[in-house]
């Protein structure tokens, strides 16, 4: 194991004590394919499972099982023909039996930190599905809440807009500009200090650099 490596699980080993003093659960795995077996340890067959969009799950290998995988009810909102359908697979995913997200930060004292535009995943962190997964990679901890804003607004930010063809200030400088336009991407800020539903948010913890 590298020194990175044996540092992210140092770093791990402290996020998941943290995570239980605040009612979460947590684990870590070396790789994202070990991240991806965790997961399907995880939802059992027959339930209703959603998600929040995500590059890790994607880069992960986690979207297309869950897309591919015949013993769940997937609400998939990419399967969407118009708003009106997106609007009620948002809608019915709060009602899921798991949710399925990452996160744009966590801290070292096991914090979530998420920011959104239309505020549907953040919801769905908050109240409504029984289970909700959060799979990050090290890449996504920040020392503390302030650190962990600023990774948001500045490295997460710029590289999403780019990818959602948002035309806002921090998608042609890189650096977030505290836009209130249309097109912004941060509409709401939400701190996830503790799970008022003992082991409701499960963080899964992955050893590699994954999503922005």
């Amino acid at each position: 194991m590298t020194p990175k490596k044996e540092a992210y699980k140092i770093q791990a080993e402290t996020i998941i004590k943290a995570l239980k003093k605040r009612g979460m659960d947590g684990v870590f795995c070396e790789t994202a394919e070990d991240a991806l077996t965790e997961v399907k340890k995880m939802i059992a067959d027959g339930s209703t499972v959603s998600f929040g969009g995500s590059m890790t799950l994607n880069e992960a290998g986690i979207m297309p099982w869950l897309q591919q995988n015949e013993n769940i009810t997937l609400f998939d909102r990419s399967k969407c023909t118009n708003p009106e359908e997106v609007k009620q697979v948002y809608h019915k995913a709060l009602s899921a039996d798991y949710y399925l997200m990452s996160t744009n930060a966590i801290t070292l004292d096991g914090e979530l930190v998420n920011i959104d535009g239309t505020g549907n995943r953040v919801a769905a962190l908050i109240y409504g599905p029984e289970n909700v997964i959060v799979v990050a990679g090290m890449n996504k901890v920040a020392i503390d809440i302030e650190d962990a804003y600023k990774r948001v607004k500045n490295i997460a930010s710029p590289p999403n807009c780019i990818r959602l063809n948002r035309k806002t200030p921090c998608a042609v400088t890189g650096k977030c500009g505290d836009c209130f336009g249309t097109e912004s991407i941060c509409s709401q800020t939400v701190i996830t200090r503790r799970s008022a539903v003992e082991g409701r948010i499960k963080v899964i913890l992955v050893g590699e650099e994954l999503g922005y």
